[in-house]
């Protein structure tokens, strides 16, 4: 195996364990935490947004709460250098009321993260510690630096008892904390392994035969670093991470600078926290620890700030304390070092070398709304289809609007492009101002903010005299100081707009002007607005406001992968992890509510159903609920719910008796069911048959001499008269004895939907009292063989029958889907289409919410037919199943896309041609072949469809039998079976009763018709 691929299984798994630490420090109440996470900040709007930013981490549970966070800006918004702000820390520990010992017994994390970022400008005001990793954490949410700090050294406060660790808040250490020895006194540098081509452009330790650093070397050449021995036989370098620990007894002595017994003394403290002396951690702390410096040379050292009386006093005390400790060498390898230096690195980084870090899952696109691994990088953003971006381009925390066009190697950073064209090499970045403004900040990819006029500074593919030129402009038109040295970090260049829209228009006026392409009007234009330079720009933004619209952006990046993923039908499983491990949040249930009431259809319901399950309580119910309720309105407004106004009914004949058959499935069942049917159509097969020689539906419809509408369940007993006709419109009660039979009436148009009237109006309208009434003869409810389908089928033909309206076979059909959807009851056509029309018939519908059925009569060689009639068998369990539960399972998991349902659902279907074919082509043994499978495939669909009584029925018969199947949805009713050949339904009946004896299990007599 290569170097390089150990290298990097070793880093996954320590960043995976250093996940698992993380994890654990989350939950673990004994688990060993730092005691302090201190970071420093530029400012207080910086400090602020920093602290904002962890109480929201806090409040989701993503940061141990035993530890102490706190946010220190510089005092009083002056930079006082590193070393002045990790003297600010001291003090703040100081303050903390724990006596002269107060870093004893203490792990103190402190992360210096207080620059300007002028070489990426686009974090100076949000701070490169908060700047986006492109990881998508394990928990959803988009990791930052800080987080990849506070994940990475979960298991550091293990490793030593005491101390603290400083780190620098623009490198990213990767290695495994178990290869650390904490053994030392005074301080430590934590160093890795890097290749001398890569140290060259970073500090480089120089280690002395005893383990410590010698020296320090910042960005030497090559050639330097080998004279000087820092080079090993591998050509590898020790490279400065700017992690350092320092003990207990070396933080005692740098306190000893600025307070005395554990108080801070103003006048000492002062001396060395000011902006004139700037004191560097890294440069003046950590230089004299180093065995072969000087103080002589210590003096000369390049400062943070300018040389001067004040930081030269400084470093004297400062040599005073620190020289007598040393600096331990602590070279880690394998381990990752990752610098978030500038714009242009930051691009090669997540565009050119993304997949040198796959192993880290680190990838190109991070929250986007559809990511593909060939496109643009994009980390938050929201980027319509209809647009153009160079792949080696980095999209973040942006919207981009269809017509948008964005060039090769551009960073497009917290803007709204509106069809906007963004020419190569350019990096845009908006910012909101505190006055509630806007200035979009345009520069070029590779330009460094620390270039000068005077220089001929590069600016946006020229130059800053170019652009000079170009502007019509002089110095003091872009500077406030016409006179000394005039950095590209201080040029008055944005102007200040109204809106985002406006500013990214004003960039674009900035980008003609540089490329000398303006016309007069933007010249004019450009030099009398108001503008900002980029320093300007950063120190007054509204740092907060970075904040909400990242996260008002990553909403609606999370909702439009929620709808891409609905679109794409993926699983629930699959679309949960949109919203990451905190889940769907109320502000985000409520947004994509309004939503689904724009969507259509497949979406709207879709919407409905995956959030009931990714909510809880009523949530949950009532989004459930308002999925099952918009299926059945959609699918009643579909068909009757919009016919013109009422038409005149009246009674043609005194009575109308309907009697009807039974329905037998044979093959394709749930195929039939709304929303299935119509986003795939159907294909089922099935039969009618009368029960122990009759047909058991019945419904008996006839005109009454009362002025009322009465409606009887026959074979139950029930009878009640109705005089209100809002009691009459409500049948949504699955326990209500009349539903079906108020259904039918709103279905067939005897009483209205919604509209109030009399029962007066209605009994003029159709000439008299009316009674209803239904019967099942013989047979349980929950029986499986479609009889209440069946019976709302006979409603609707004795209704219409009754009152002389003569429909066609499918408007039959249609009004009682429309009885089901009315009903709540939500189910399909078959059972209808099965007891309505007689014989064996293939059923099939296309796509679509009107659901054209048609039929097929099977032609079946009469020896064959006979046969079929001969074997076939319906078996009673004695048990009893209500279908609607079931049904809001089964049709749950087609909406939700279960991928099992999908399968099952497309192969039922293929099942039911073939048993067509094999019956048509007199193959009894084949359909039976068929209809085994098929009851695998609906055991797959719902384990509910059988239970242990079933299976024991069939076991007690299973040599007798050539095939099984459920009636319907299963679990209880009637069973199908086809016998072997020389096997007799009596031989089955007496079986069967000899096992189950008088329990209610039995062989039926059936007859196909």
């Amino acid at each position: 195996m290569k170097p390089q691929k150990i290298k990097n299984l070793f880093l996954r798994q320590s960043y995976q364990d250093a996940w698992e630490e993380y994890e654990k420090s989350l939950t673990r109440k004994y688990f060993i935490h730092w005691d302090y996470v201190i970071l420093t900040a530029s400012n207080e709007e910086q400090a602020d947004a920093y602290q904002a930013q962890i109480d929201a981490r806090l409040e989701a549970g993503r940061l141990p709460k035993e530890t102490i966070y706190r946010v220190l800006p510089d005092p009083d918004g002056k930079r006082v250098g590193s070393g002045g702000a990790t003297f600010h820390v001291m003090k703040y520990l100081s303050e903390q009321g724990e006596g002269a010992d107060f870093f004893r017994g203490k792990r103190i994390l402190v992360i210096h993260s207080g620059g300007d970022s002028k070489r990426v400008p686009q974090y100076s005001a949000c701070g490169k510690l908060f700047s986006p990793v492109p990881r998508e954490l394990p928990d959803g949410r988009r990791s930052t630096l800080f987080d990849e700090f506070m994940i990475g050294m979960a298991g550091m406060p293990s490793r030593f008892r005491e101390g603290m660790l400083v780190l620098s808040g623009d490198v990213l250490l990767l290695f495994n904390p178990l290869q650390i020895d904490f053994t030392f006194h005074g301080a430590a540098a934590i160093s890795i392994k890097e290749d001398v081509d890569t140290g060259k452009d970073h500090g480089v330790f120089l280690g002395d035969e005893s383990g410590y650093v010698a020296n320090f070397l910042h960005k030497q050449s090559v050639e330097h670093l080998r004279e000087l021995g820092a080079v090993n036989s591998q050509n590898a370098v020790d490279l400065d991470t700017g992690a350092i620990m320092l003990d207990c007894d070396l933080l005692e002595s740098l306190f000893s600078l600025i307070g005395e017994n554990g108080k801070i003394i103003p006048e000492k403290y002062d001396r060395f926290v000011n902006e004139r002396a700037r004191i560097s951690f890294y440069g003046d702390f950590l230089y004299p620890l180093a065995s072969r410096s000087t103080f002589e040379q210590f003096l000369k050292e390049k400062p943070e700030g300018e040389f001067c009386p004040e930081l030269l006093a400084g470093r004297k005390e400062i040599w005073e304390v620190l020289h007598p400790y040393s600096l331990k060498l602590l070279c880690l390898s394998p381990a990752q070092f990752i610098h978030f230096g500038t714009t242009h690195e930051l691009l090669k980084l997540v565009t050119e070398d993304i997949d040198n870090y796959e192993f880290l899952d680190w990838k190109r696109q991070v929250l986007g709304v559809e990511e593909s691994e060939d496109a643009n990088a994009c980390s938050n953003s929201y980027i319509e289809r209809n647009t153009k971006i160079a792949e080696s381009s980095y999209i973040e925390d942006s919207y981009i609007y269809d017509g948008s066009q964005v060039g090769e190697a551009c960073v497009i950073s917290a803007v709204t492009l509106r069809g906007e064209k963004i020419p190569e090499n350019t990096a845009l970045h908006g910012l909101k101002q505190k006055d509630g403004c806007f200035v979009v900040r345009v520069y070029g990819v590779q330009d460094n903010p620390k270039v000068t006029l005077e220089d001929g500074g590069a600016f946006l593919n020229g130059t800053l005299p170019e652009f000079l030129v170009n502007a019509g402009m002089q110095p003091e038109d872009l500077w406030e100081n016409a006179e000394g040295t005039h950095y590209l970090w201080t040029a008055k260049l944005y102007p200040v707009c109204e809106t985002i829209e406006e500013a990214v228009a004003a960039a674009m006026r900035i980008l003609a002007i540089a490329d000398g392409t303006a016309d007069a009007a933007t010249l004019i234009w450009y030099c009398s607005q108001k503008r900002l330079s980029l320093q300007e720009s950063f120190e007054q933004a509204d740092v907060k406001e970075i904040t909400a619209w990242q996260a008002k952006l990553g909403t609606r990046v999370r909702i439009a992968r929620f709808l891409l993923m609905l679109e794409e039908r993926k699983s629930i499983e699959e679309t949960r992890t949109v919203f990451g491990e905190q889940g769907v949040t109320a502000s985000q249930v409520e947004k994509l509510r309004d939503i689904a009431e724009q969507s259509d259809f497949s979406i709207r319901m879709r919407i409905y159903y995956y959030l009931s399950k990714m909510t809880t309580g009523q949530v949950s119910e009532d989004l459930e609920n308002q999925c099952f309720r918009y299926l059945c309105d959609s699918l009643y407004e579909a068909s009757i719910g919009k016919t013109p106004a009422e038409e005149p009914y009246h009674i043609t004949k005194d009575e109308v008796k309907v009697e009807l058959p039974i329905r037998v499935n044979f093959g394709g069942g749930w195929s039939d069911t709304p929303p299935y049917c119509n986003e795939h159509g159907g294909t089922v097969l099935n039969a009618a048959a009368k029960l122990n020689g009759i047909l058991p539906v019945i419904v008996t419809v006839k005109k009454i001499d009362k002025p009322c509408i009465a409606l009887a369940s026959t074979d139950s007993g029930a009878y009640d008269e109705f005089t209100d006709v809002k009691a009459l419109q409500s049948c949504r009660d699955p326990f209500d004895t009349y539903a079906l039979h108020k259904a039918a009436l709103l279905a067939c148009g005897i009483v209205p939907l919604n509209r109030e009237t009399t029962l007066k109006e209605l009994l003029g309208k159709l000439g008299g009292g009316l009674y209803l009434s239904t019967a099942v003869m013989g047979i349980p409810r929950g029986s499986g063989l479609g009889t209440s389908s069946i019976l709302a089928g006979a409603c609707v033909k004795a209704i219409f029958e009754y009152i002389g309206k003569k429909v066609t076979e499918n408007e039959l059909y249609t009004h009682v889907l429309c009885m089901e959807q009315l009903m709540s009851t939500g189910g399909g056509w078959q059972d209808q289409v099965g007891g309505l029309t007689d014989g064996i018939k293939l059923v099939t519908t296309r796509p679509g919410l009107m659901q054209n059925i048609e039929v097929q009569h099977l032609q079946i060689p009469e020896e064959a037919l006979q046969e079929l009639k001969d074997r076939f068998v319906l078996i009673y369990t004695g048990q009893r199943r209500l279908a609607r539960n079931l049904l809001r399972e089964v049709v749950g998991g087609y909406i939700g896309s279960n991928p099992n349902s999908l399968q099952v659902l497309y192969e039922i279907q293929q099942v039911a041609v073939l048993m067509k074919f094999e019956l048509e082509k007199g193959n009894v043994d084949g359909f039976a072949e068929l209809l085994e499978r098929h009851w695998e495939l609906s055991r797959r669909l719902d384990g509910g469809s059988t239970n242990t009584c079933i299976d024991q029925i069939f076991l007690s018969c299973e040599d007798l039998l050539e095939a099984r199947m459920i009636c319907g949805a299963g679990g209880g009713g009637f069973l199908q079976a086809i016998l072997k050949k020389g096997c007799t339904k009596e031989q089955l009946r007496e079986r069967i009763r000899s096992v189950f004896q008088d329990s209610g299990v039995d062989v039926w007599d059936c007859e196909l018709v």
